[in-house]
């Protein structure tokens, strides 16, 4: 019989981070798991793993979620964990996801409360972004984080309960296989970023609920694979976007309003590549979790 959960890890120059995820995972679940890693290529050499951990060298970097889809295809268990690996869970964190999603029946994907390294609480639950809330949170997020658009987009904030949102954070996701597999898990046209929004408004769409689940916690290190290379990581970033939200607004009657936002999103990532160069030598933070707080 397959373990009930697959742990897949995608990794790229990870070899630093990925023994802090799995010593922190195997006091995160009681239950029988299996670790799958998938290694994109990384220049460094894929990381060694120690034996009962599964490899998987991709031949070449595939992008965040074709990878994951190459380490979950073949699972018959019933849930399908995808993390990142500069991950350390929180003891019973994983445990509590599992139970969540005993308590809804009806949920496709279970996303845990994310702290960052020095303890804040990631922004890592959020409505799907309507064409007002978007513009006004990119906007004014960056420099009026308590903007009402802001406010209306991250679940967040507050005393967050256990409860359905729009989309999950892609850092760490429990996904119902039965779920996964019913969407084809993510769509590999994005090849870094967006695609956990993707891949949860797809559940939404086939009648799941994405449900965050505060009372499990990860710490999200940050930086294992972006570091060094943040003016590519801006540009995936905007470009995924822009993927994002013309598979959104599809069809000729919206070709206008897709080729204003382009514009918008190369104006955005010119600033932000120009802010990031000035602002170079500071602390290193992950990208993406720049980028994200103003997606």
């Amino acid at each position: 019989m397959p373990a009930p959960v697959r742990v897949v890890v995608v990794t790229w120059n990870s070899a630093d981070v990925l023994p802090g995820f799995l010593r922190s995972l195997s006091a995160a679940v009681s239950q029988p798991y299996e670790v799958v890693v998938a290694d994109n290529a990384s220049p460094q050499g894929a990381p060694p793993v120690p034996d009962g951990v599964r490899l998987i060298e991709t031949g070449g970097n595939l992008g965040y979620g074709k990878a994951a889809n190459l380490a979950a295809s073949g699972f018959a268990g019933s849930f399908v964990v995808v993390a990142n690996p500069d991950v350390e869970w929180a003891p019973g964190a994983l445990d509590e996801l599992l139970a969540a999603a005993d308590r809804w029946p009806s949920g496709g994907c279970f996303g845990p409360a994310i702290r960052t390294h020095d303890g804040l609480l990631y922004p890592s639950a959020r409505a799907f972004p309507s064409l007002g809330r978007g513009v006004g949170h990119a906007l004014f997020g960056w420099w009026w984080p308590a903007n009402p658009w802001t406010r209306s987009y991250r679940a967040e904030a507050g005393s967050p309960l256990e409860a359905p949102t729009g989309w999950l954070s892609g850092s760490l996701m429990l996904i119902r296989r039965e779920a996964w597999e019913q969407v084809g898990g993510f769509d590999p046209k994005y090849f870094m970023y967006f695609e956990d929004m993707d891949l949860c408004r797809r559940l939404s769409e086939a009648g799941w609920n994405n449900v965050y689940v505060p009372a499990a916690v990860i710490t999200h290190l940050g930086g294992a694979s972006t570091r060094g290379a943040a003016r590519q990581m801006l540009r995936e970033h905007h470009k995924a976007l822009y993927v994002y939200l013309s598979e959104h607004y599809r069809g000729p009657q919206w070709a206008p309003l897709r080729a204003l936002l382009g514009a918008g999103l190369l104006l955005r990532y010119l600033v932000a590549a120009r802010v990031r160069s000035v602002g170079e030598g500071a602390s290193p933070t992950r990208s993406a979790d720049l980028l994200e707080e103003s997606a």
